[in-house]
């Protein structure tokens, strides 16, 4: 009996550790906790958060509304940092607490001037609480013809994929060169560098801006893909010479057994 509660006591220890643990204090929130036992509109963002990138990556609702995440009494406390939803011409200053370049390159571009006329902010394209990793798959026809035409958002996702078809293939060699030992991080460092520098361009929404920046982004990528080249070029010139070495090994041992042999005969001859 003993043995068998002590075998459940290390399932269940081992059941929680398995848990990745931003997921855990997110979870163990009073704001989850209290919104998860309500109904429709009060329930809604609990469900909709549990799909988000904010989710997993630990970011809870106080990390956004602010308040006190372990205190039912004064979770919604002003006196605890609460500041609840915000307006609509607040959002971008809301989110760009943390997106602090996406803000700033948004709101030097023609949706953040034109917020204050009901301009594009954040949550129309990226929506509140089910936000999703970022993607050039929210620049589309469907979702910019809500408020115009598509076809300046078309040049300027023309620009984006060409960058990141980029982006994509240096990483895909970067990590190849990892996976053979390679010292491929300050590579690897730079490379996210110019992501996160890609992923600001386009919140300016400004076509001409776009085609320069991911012209410099580009630029810089090329720059890492010659590094890239050049390793291989080592690699094959490495993988030639060992094959030489290889075959006049081989040569050598095929020449030894041909002169054994023929002594062999030689002696029974």
């Amino acid at each position: 009996m003993i043995r068998s509660i002590f075998c459940l006591f290390v399932v269940l220890v081992a059941a929680w550790w398995s848990v990745p643990a931003p997921l855990l204090a997110a979870d163990d929130t009073v704001c989850i906790q209290c919104h998860s036992g309500q109904e429709g509109r009060l329930a809604a963002p609990v469900a909709e958060w549990r799909t988000s990138i904010h989710a997993a990556n630990g970011i809870s609702c106080n990390d956004c509304h602010g308040g006190d995440p372990t205190d039912f009494a004064m979770a919604m406390s002003p006196e605890r940092g609460f500041i609840g939803a915000p307006e609509y011409t607040e959002v971008p200053d809301f989110c760009g607490r943390c997106h602090v370049g996406v803000a700033k390159e948004y709101k030097a571009g023609a949706h953040g001037k034109a917020i204050n006329d009901g301009g594009a902010q954040c949550v129309v394209c990226h929506g509140n609480h089910a936000i999703q990793r970022a993607s050039l798959d929210l620049i589309n026809e469907e979702s910019c013809t809500r408020c115009h035409t598509y076809e300046r958002a078309a040049l300027i996702k023309m620009s984006l994929v060409e960058t990141d078809t980029i982006i994509k293939k240096v990483e895909h060699n970067l990590n190849r060169l990892y996976r053979l030992g390679f010292a491929v991080e300050d590579m690897k460092g730079e490379v996210f560098n110019q992501r996160n520098r890609f992923h600001r361009i386009f919140h300016g929404v400004d076509v001409e801006r776009v085609r320069q920046e991911t012209a410099g982004v580009q630029g810089q990528l090329d720059k890492i893909l010659k590094q890239i080249e050049a390793i291989d070029t080592t690699l094959g010139e490495r993988k030639l010479w060992g094959s030489i070495v290889l075959g006049l090994f081989l040569m050598v041992g095929i020449t030894f057994l041909l002169l054994r042999k023929a002594y062999e005969d030689e002696e029974k001859g």
